[in-house]
């Protein structure tokens, strides 16, 4: 069943500087893109810097609206609105976040941060064992739910970002470079544990990553983002065993790699 979808969204902003004659130029950031999210795919968006990965996140977020196209979760028209109007379906599509410190009020303990969008969202049900479902989920002992986030590693703390956003049991996550921030090791925890909780809980995920080989780990399927438009799309492993666009081939060609003769 297709859950989020974008049919021909593009989306424009004005150019930083201005035209010599007073007008400013636009600049088109998503040009006709086309997107579909299934119930329990696991999608990765890539693309280098200045793609269009997090204006088309935002999109899909409802948080901007498109110049052209449209976007629908379950056929409904999704249109940025007042707060409390979209209610309903920021308890069916949560966000990770790519700093999750920088998204935690330092004053909110684990606890507090876990429960928020539960109480905001106003979803119904018993709160507290959510709160340790949800911790546990994510391998996070419910004894640290006391502590604040500051007193947490990077990676528990991304842990924490992902508890948060499982709390009101969404159909879909959507995760922005949820490890670009985060050492290789914890990387690599991280994207499993994306890929595990998913797969356990039957939610679909949206990873929107630059690194290909991240959305490897975690993906079944990658969206290859280029200049705004989709310049390639289809099972993980088809794309990196053989790339049709130079987009794909340059995201691949910039996996870091150790050098020849040289072992782990």
């Amino acid at each position: 069943m297709t859950l989020l979808t974008a049919a021909g969204v593009t989306k424009r902003y004005p150019a930083a500087r201005r035209h010599p004659l007073g007008r400013r130029p636009v600049r088109t950031v998503l040009d006709a893109v086309d997107l579909a999210v299934s119930a329990g795919e696991r999608l990765g968006i890539v693309g280098g810097s200045g793609a269009g990965k997090s204006t088309l996140l935002r999109l899909l977020l409802a948080v901007e609206a498109p110049d052209a196209g449209e976007v629908r979760f379950r056929g409904r028209l999704l249109r940025p609105a007042a707060p409390g109007r979209l209610r309903w379906f920021r308890r069916e599509v949560q966000f990770v976040a790519q700093d999750p410190y920088a998204a935690f009020s330092p004053r909110m303990t684990v606890r507090d941060v876990v429960s928020e969008p539960l109480r905001c969202l106003r979803v119904p049900g018993d709160h507290p064992r959510r709160i340790d479902e949800s911790l546990r989920a994510v391998q996070l002992d419910p004894a640290l739910a006391s502590r604040l986030p500051s007193t947490l590693s990077g990676g528990q703390r991304q842990r924490l970002a992902l508890a948060r956003a499982l709390a009101p049991r969404p159909a879909v996550l959507v995760a922005d470079e949820p490890i670009s921030a985060l050492d290789a090791p914890v990387r690599v925890a991280v994207l499993d544990l994306l890929r595990e909780v998913t797969v356990a809980t039957g939610s679909a995920l949206v990873l929107v990553a630059h690194d290909l080989a991240a959305v490897r780990r975690a993906c079944t399927r990658v969206v290859v983002l280029d200049q705004g438009r989709v310049v390639e799309s289809g099972p993980v492993d088809q794309v990196f065993r053989t790339p049709r666009s130079a987009a794909a081939r340059n995201l691949i060609e910039a996996i870091p790699r150790l050098p020849s003769g040289v072992t782990r």
